[in-house]
């Protein structure tokens, strides 16, 4: 079975005064590379980049960038959808992950992998907050979503793509270090990420 990974990186960080997300650092690392190490097994990785120029990312061979799709559509179901069309034909399931969630669990692929049973698709929910980029979908299920976005009939968010396709909840165990999915959007967001990353570093 061929798994891929798609990095959602597109966000425009206007929270953040127009920052490229995937080039911020938490505890030292590109968040664009602390999320590039929890997808590596899978292949191929894609990481849609909307509209920032992928050559500023610097990505390391084997992932590769892709833009959105031409179109009205934005956010991340159009870097998904991108990354969809991408992808080659034997590739089986496509596992989804924001590069602003710094704190991904180690198990993130396998344990969607094991969730997804015979499902469409799987979202990760933490403390009964979903998240729709934390993610597992079967590919086929979905081949033609870059279609139904070109001609403007696609949903307009990952959430409503998975409601459509009766996607199940994955819910992750809590733990004492806090949400796995927590994302970075505004300047306190990256502070209490950067304490965050500082305390798992000593052992608190």
């Amino acid at each position: 079975m061929r798994v891929a990974a798609v990095i959602l990186a597109g966000g425009r960080g206007e929270r953040l005064g127009g920052a490229v997300k995937a080039l911020v650092r938490v505890g030292g690392l590109r968040l664009v590379d602390r999320v590039l190490a929890l997808v590596a097994a899978c292949d191929p990785v894609i990481v849609a980049h909307g509209p920032h120029d992928p050559a500023a990312l610097g990505l390391p061979d084997g992932a590769a960038g892709v833009a959105d799709l031409p179109g009205e559509y934005a956010g991340p179901l159009a870097g998904f959808a991108a990354a969809v069309a991408a992808l080659p034909d034997d590739i089986e399931l496509l596992i989804s992950a924001a590069v602003d969630s710094p704190f991904l669990p180690m198990d993130y692929v396998e344990r969607l992998m094991r969730a997804l049973g015979d499902a469409p698709a799987a979202i990760a929910r933490y403390e009964g907050q979903p998240y729709p980029t934390s993610s597992i979908w079967r590919v086929e299920r979905f081949r033609d979503l870059p279609q139904r976005v070109l001609a403007g009939t696609a949903p307009r968010s990952l959430k409503a793509l998975a409601a459509e396709a009766a996607a199940v909840a994955v819910d992750w165990p809590v733990g004492p270090t806090g949400d796995p999915f927590a994302n970075i959007n505004t300047p306190e967001d990256l502070a209490l990420a950067e304490a965050r990353a500082a305390a798992t570093a000593t052992g608190f």
